[in-house]
């Protein structure tokens, strides 16, 4: 019975864990993401699979899914390049952000109660992670925090398309913040005042300091992620 009982934990551990491309896939989008990989690296396929301990089989099927989202390049026999982030992407995501953040921060004023502790326990976070320089975890909750605001007007169909971003913004968020260090502080009190604005029902201000706050990164990003 024990030798049983052993045998059915191990086949559900066996079961929970993810598939060899899933694993692969996931390392190098968070090497991506997280600058460890930047762009201009070729990346092989021996290389990932003796890093992930899989066979090259899906190391193919992942790369093959990160080119469709426009991480990287594949070059037969060579390998896979990691794109870097264009002056073009840049400026796009950034007019689709102030068209989608613009809009919900007007349309969350009055803010409920629930958002307002929401975001104060991200600001939270952030400033907690910028203290101990996890640049990755600040740019992750950076994130979170303007999503928040999206998510809050209610628009299912506005917060997937804010979602499709995701990826994008954490990889400029983390460049610009190793490029700019003192640019996290300036975030967090720009997140500050997005707060108190939100908090006082001053929508105006609040969409205000949403445009200069996105534009700012535009700046400062611009000509400067490589």
């Amino acid at each position: 019975m024990r030798t049983c009982c052993i045998y059915a934990v191990r086949m559900t551990l066996a079961v929970k864990q993810p598939p060899a491309a899933d694993r692969v896939y996931a390392h190098v989008k968070q090497g991506v993401l997280e600058r460890r990989y930047e762009g201009g690296t070729l990346l092989t396929e021996g290389e990932l699979a003796e890093a992930v301990g899989v066979s090259r089989t899906p190391v193919r099927e992942a790369l093959l899914r990160l080119e469709a989202e426009g991480l990287i390049r594949l070059y037969p026999k060579k390998g896979a390049l990691v794109l870097p982030v264009s002056a073009q992407e840049i400026a796009d995501v950034v007019e689709t952000r102030l068209l989608v953040e613009e809009h919900a921060a007007r349309k969350a004023v009055p803010a409920p109660a629930g958002l307002i502790e929401r975001l104060e326990e991200l600001l939270a976070r952030q400033k907690k992670q910028a203290a101990a320089g996890d640049l990755a975890g600040a740019a992750v909750t950076d994130r979170c925090f303007h999503a928040e605001i999206v998510r809050s007007g209610g628009n299912e169909i506005l917060s997937r398309l804010y979602d499709q971003l995701r990826d994008r913004q954490l990889r400029m968020g983390v460049a610009v913040m190793h490029s700019h260090p003192d640019r996290i502080a300036k975030t967090l009190a720009e997140h500050e005042e997005i707060l108190d604005a939100l908090r006082s029902g001053d929508a105006e201000t609040a969409v205000g300091l949403v445009h200069r706050h996105i534009g700012w990164f535009s700046h400062l990003a611009r000509g400067e992620v490589r």
